[in-house]
């Protein structure tokens, strides 16, 4: 299957064949329905604080002692697909075409005014034109004009302020000193492609001083790439490996999953993780901030329970006690395990399934945004878990998966809190805990080619499969994604 030519590419790429040979089975094979027992809901599954209950957990945050925080930043790729209704729009007018009034292309030149990223010297005054609307999109999407299309979203205007248009990365650093301080340090780590380093540390340099003064903090950014060697070898329709024109494989990246070997470099135990473009205009700082607090102070209760049962395990342990975390496994993380009745299998059972990574997720209800979901499955071994599914890991042709899809409450914003070291203050190796069944292929192109790529486990779905879990409800205004450039016109972006 492969040529010497071959071999030295993947060498090349820090990749052995074994790895190679194992996705190649996945494209033949495919990948195992997740097994489900129910969609995750209030009651069972997904916790609902009052507001007292909010406010005692952000409390908790703030008085707790961990060794280090950091916030996580997924901002890898381009923002070509925020814009991808303005591309086809601009390829109709440039062919002397026009576009409807409703289109996305016509919304964005009528209302270009109320983006961030406006000027009247390069966008002049809105006309109701075909040309106008054709110039408009060349001098957001192109060069000589701020050419979006192909620069990554962190570094897009997104809001705008009296005395100044922010950022998403902006934003990010907003919301780092407003909840996430070491002292008076911010820490971050921000994943990024290597073509974007340059326009990402010049959107940085621009407002670092200036933060620091206005917020007193200082802040200590890092930027990650996501790993060559954890690329995804592509194929064609016959699940042979696709090949370049020049007779190369073409490797893909694998998808946010990969990005488990950056966070296992993470030396924090405390880590926040929320997406780049899920940022929102700083009058909506407050609810942001305080629920971020509220994710943080439940993992870190969690911790320390958790903890204190792993410490009694080393002490004393008997059966009263397995008794005692059995229940509370069960009744706060949705963790049920199959009977057994030899003490110290059970106590190393329980030692096991609680000495892991922690991660708490935020959970806003269902309101028709795309997103995976919260569910309860069951794993090979007969224990139950939470875990956070995309649709296309359910088999809609299982009628209790597809009940469990149509009965879920609350979808996956990507707000999530992660405590990264053991009762021993050690830091876990993350890609133990990583469920290589949990991935899935998609169709994608080419050059005008069709081929199937593989996506590794997500970060936070089979990436994370194997941690201790706790959903808890957000409110839907800490969720505020751009993932089309239209977005910026809702409320949450609005002055």
């Amino acid at each position: 299957m492969f040529t010497e030519k071959d071999l030295q590419q993947i060498a090349a790429r820090g990749t052995d064949l074994r790895r190679i040979e194992e996705q190649i089975a996945h494209f033949k094979n495919g990948f195992p329905w997740m097994k489900i027992v129910a969609a995750a809901t209030p009651g069972r599954g997904i916790r609902v604080l009052d507001a007292a209950a909010a406010q005692d957990a952000a409390a908790y945050y703030q008085r707790a002692v961990v060794q280090g925080k950091c916030k996580f930043v997924p901002a890898s790729g381009a923002a070509s697909r925020m814009f991808k209704d303005q591309f086809a729009a601009l390829e109709r007018l440039e062919a002397g075409e026009d576009i409807p009034a409703d289109a996305p292309g016509s919304k964005l030149a009528a209302r270009i005014k109320d983006f961030a990223f406006y000027t009247p010297e390069l966008f002049g005054e809105p006309e109701d034109s075909a040309a106008y609307r054709r110039d408009t999109l060349r001098k957001l999407l192109k060069e000589p004009g701020l050419a979006y299309g192909e620069k990554p979203k962190g570094v897009l205007k997104f809001h705008r302020y009296p005395d100044e248009v922010r950022t998403a990365i902006a934003e990010h650093l907003v919301e780092a000193q407003a909840y996430m301080r070491n002292g008076n340090v911010c820490s971050l780590v921000v994943t990024i492609s290597p073509e974007h380093r340059a326009l990402f540390e010049a959107a940085v340099a621009e407002i670092v001083p200036a933060y620091e003064r206005r917020y007193g903090v200082k802040y200590d950014i890092t930027f990650t790439y996501q790993d060559k060697a954890t690329d995804t070898i592509a194929v064609d329709a016959a699940d042979a490996p696709f090949r370049t024109a020049d007779g190369s494989l073409l490797f893909r990246p694998a998808g946010h999953g990969a990005l488990i070997h950056n966070l296992n470099q993470v030396e924090a135990e405390l880590v926040s993780i929320k997406n780049i473009d899920n940022v929102a205009h700083e009058k909506l700082l407050a609810t942001t901030s305080l629920y971020k607090q509220v994710l943080m102070g439940e993992a870190l209760q969690l911790r320390d329970r958790i903890f204190g049962y792993l410490r009694k395990l080393d002490e004393k342990p008997d059966a009263t006690l397995c008794d005692e975390i059995e229940r509370f496994l069960d009744e706060t993380l949705c963790v049920q395990l199959p009977a057994e009745k030899n003490l110290q299998k059970r106590i190393a059972r329980l030692r096991a399934k609680l000495d892991r990574p922690i991660r708490v997720c935020g959970m806003v209800r269902n309101e028709g945004e795309p997103g995976g979901g919260p569910y309860i499955i069951e794993a090979k071994d007969g224990s139950t878990s939470l875990q956070i599914l995309e649709s296309v890991q359910i088999d809609k042709n299982n009628p209790q998966a597809l009940a469990a899809m149509q009965g879920a409450t609350h979808f996956n914003p990507v707000d999530l809190v992660c405590i990264l070291r053991n009762y021993r203050g050690e830091r876990f190796d993350l890609e133990r805990y990583v469920d290589p069944e949990a991935g899935f292929i998609s169709s994608k192109s080419y050059q005008g080619r069709e081929l199937k790529a593989l996506e590794a486990p997500g970060l936070w779905n089979g990436a994370m499969s194997d941690w201790n879990t706790l959903f808890v409800e957000v409110p839907l205004e800490t969720f505020n994604p751009v993932k089309t450039v239209l977005d910026l016109l809702r409320p949450a972006h609005q002055a």
